[in-house]
């Protein structure tokens, strides 16, 4: 099999994995090596993405082989799947991403494998191929490597110092569902896996502190996927384990996979028409509450509330069912209280924040003070019903319904989120 097959036989087996971004690392060029370097690590982007300044930046995402023992019901690449099989060696691996970055096709590489042998034997291969592109190859852009659940410690430390991040895919929400759609998966070593890179990771930064000779491990740390839809599991179950992830091994992020249901034909897995594209971007949604808004999973969705609303996004549900919190007055309210308001970001909250100090809503007019809030970033379609300025009202809605029905008019123009870092 030549090297075009093999690419395109590989490109297409890796590309269910949504849990790749290369957002979080700054690199120099050089770093790879004592000779000058090829590429360099933004500190932004993903696959086809944009950085903060617009740039397109791409990974060349592939799997190092599609053969696999495993015989997970939601993976195409399974053992009982009829697909073409193929495998890379990591000298081809190396010369083609080499010369993709030359032609300015990529700025990066993102590389799991089927387990087609011993978890050692496919970790070592992955490492041997980062290894040799930053040594061999004197590549400075990002690396992405996939953790093989089980391999040993000592593999799972080496390979923090040739990637950028690493990731550790749990799939499936409860050991139930894994047991029964990937049953040769196991749930406690794959959280053995991620508490390692934990682990190695805040030593590497301790060791930093005081040592400049210490090199960085994993430093856009590590990320996991989740497959949405192939088994039972509410949004809550989904989301109150996003948030003890985070907590527990500080994921830098929770990725979120719509089962594919086409090609399956596993009476295990649910018989559904299409993925549940709308329950994955909602859960993105509330992903984005959880990692920059300060929200709590309680919080996003309450013990009475199985699954998110379909016709709003997360913040702006926790609005309606929080009335009593509203208005929010911008004159005084804190940052926190600031993030709790729908068509209020991040960015927006700080801006207010950083404005008030100089005086620009204290004896403004009514109009310029709400013409500023635009300029600050404010979607004023979405927060004039939340906010007063000076204890002036944009909007009243009336009641929840009346503001509910308002609010899934204008969904899809307020807060959109990526799907991926940027």
């Amino acid at each position: 099999m030549d090297l075009e097959e093999k690419l395109s036989i590989l490109a297409a087996a890796a590309k269910y994995d949504a849990s790749c971004a290369s957002s979080g690392s700054e690199g120099k060029a050089g770093s790879a090596s004592g000779k000058s370097a090829l590429g360099y690590r933004a500190a932004a982007g993903v696959c086809h993405s944009w950085t903060g300044d617009g740039r397109c930046v791409s990974l060349l995402k592939l799997l190092y082989s599609n053969v696999c023992r495993f015989d997970c019901a939601y993976c195409v690449n399974r053992v009982s799947s009829d697909i073409p099989r193929a495998s890379f060696t990591s000298q081809e691996l190396v010369e083609l991403t080499v010369e993709f970055y030359r032609r300015n096709y990529i700025e990066g590489l993102f590389l799991s494998s089927g387990i087609f042998s011993d978890p050692d034997v496919v970790m070592e291969k992955l490492i041997q191929t980062a290894k040799a592109l930053r040594t061999q190859g004197a590549f400075g852009g990002y690396i992405h490597l996939k953790i093989i659940p089980g391999s040993g410690e000592r593999l799972i430390r080496e390979a923090g110092l040739w990637a950028d991040r690493l990731s550790v895919n749990i799939e499936l929400p409860t050991s139930g569902s894994l047991k029964k759609l990937a049953p040769q998966k196991d749930g406690k070593t794959i959280f053995g896996a991620m508490g390692e890179v934990n682990e190695t990771e805040r030593e590497y930064g301790e060791d930093r502190k005081t040592m400049r000779s210490v090199p960085e491990f994993a430093p856009s740390g590590q990320s996991t996927q989740l497959v949405i839809g192939a088994s039972p599991e509410d949004d809550r179950t989904i989301i109150n384990l996003s948030g003890a992830l985070y907590r527990k091994f500080g994921l830098r992020r929770v990725y979120y996979s719509a089962f594919m249901p086409a090609d399956r034909g596993d009476p295990r897995l649910p018989d559904i028409a299409a993925p549940p594209l709308k329950r994955e971007h909602r859960l993105y949604q509330a992903d984005w509450l959880l990692r920059f808004y300060h929200f709590t999973p309680q919080e996003v969705l309450d013990g009475d509330t199985p699954f998110l609303d379909t016709l709003i996004d997360p913040k702006a549900a926790w609005a309606l069912r929080h009335l009593e919190f509203f208005p929010v007055e911008l004159i005084r309210a804190s940052y926190e209280e600031l993030l709790r308001v729908p068509g209020i970001g991040a960015v927006s909250a700080r801006r207010i924040v950083e404005a008030r100090r100089g005086g620009a809503f204290g004896a403004a007019s009514r109009s310029l003070s709400f013409d500023r809030l635009r300029r600050l970033g404010v979607s004023l379609k979405r927060a004039r019903y939340f906010i007063t300025v000076a204890g002036t009202f944009i909007d009243r809605a009336g009641d929840s319904g009346k503001l509910r029905g308002i609010l899934a008019g204008l969904d899809g123009e307020g807060l959109q989120l990526p799907l991926f870092d940027f």
